[in-house]
């Protein structure tokens, strides 16, 4: 059984989107039981846009360049108004994007900036599903944030999510190993992005963002890794080549936030002003 829900999607076989901290693969840490705190994510899908991140008028990140994602970094729960500026251009400029978002206590989420299917920069905001997995098993997550039309997912050769469109996501459980990715227009066997080899390691739940532009001809793939979803501490690893054996992937939890999927993502997005000389 597979989930959708209108969120986002971009991925690349290497680096991924934009926020909060370092890029890369990352173990989502735990708040103490006495802080009312969230965990959030930022990745980074606008071609061509290097950006300073702000919350609430405070610089988080700086020269935040496309394709990176950051670790997740726990934040107080809350409102908090993103917004990003073109870097360098400081807060009192005309933002790039702006969005309110809301933070709920216990919530790990992910903030994209990215392209809508027609181009014109956004964010939405994903919850992430953090829920256990069987012994052997991981999560793949695939998020459509390309300005492209509907696409097919296929591991092995074999379509995994079919149709996806932006700004959605599909997710389902797999065996634990490498698996052999790519992209097409969906319906058809013309590949738009990859192939590339994902390394999917037990308990963890690999997050793969299709971005970029069609017309441009730069869709990526990027990727963003969260770990600790193990069903036991001696769960046992496994091989093979991660054949897409779809499982039920939410519990109690997760679907309580993705209840509260109208707060993470509360205000429609203000787009101030378009990528320029986006187009080549």
């Amino acid at each position: 059984m597979t989930s959708r829900t209108p969120l986002l999607l971009g991925a690349s076989a290497g680096a991924c989107a934009l926020a909060l901290t370092v890029a890369g693969p990352s173990m989502a840490a735990t708040a103490a039981d006495d802080e009312a705190t969230g965990m959030v994510s930022v990745f980074h899908g606008v071609p061509g846009l290097t950006v300073d991140v702000y919350a609430n008028g405070d610089r988080l990140l700086g020269d935040f360049k496309p394709g990176t994602v950051t670790k997740p970094q726990a934040l107080d729960a809350g409102t908090y108004e993103i917004q990003l500026f073109k870097a360098g251009e400081g807060p009192d400029g005309t933002p790039a994007l702006e969005k309110k978002v809301e933070v709920p206590e216990g919530a790990d989420a992910t903030i994209a900036a990215h392209l809508s299917a027609d181009g014109k920069p956004q964010l939405t905001t994903f919850v992430n599903d953090t829920s256990k997995v069987d012994a052997g098993k991981a999560r793949l997550t695939v998020r459509h944030v390309a300005a492209a039309p509907a696409v097919d997912v296929r591991a092995g050769g074999e379509p995994v999510f079919k149709g996806l469109t932006n700004p959605n996501q599909e997710s389902t459980v797999v065996d634990a190993g490498t698996v052999n990715a790519d992209v097409t227009l969906a319906g058809t066997d013309t590949v738009a992005i990859g192939p590339a080899d994902l390394n999917l390691k037990e308990g963890s739940d690999n997050i793969v963002y299709a971005w970029g532009s069609a017309d441009d001809k730069n869709l990526a793939l990027a990727t963003q890794t969260l770990g600790g979803m193990e069903s036991s501490p001696n769960a046992v690893h496994a091989g093979g080549a991660g054949a897409a054996a779809v499982t039920p992937n939410s519990s109690d939890a997760w679907l309580a936030w993705a209840a509260v999927t109208g707060l993470v993502a509360l205000t429609g997005v203000q787009v101030a002003r378009r990528v320029s000389d986006r187009r080549g």
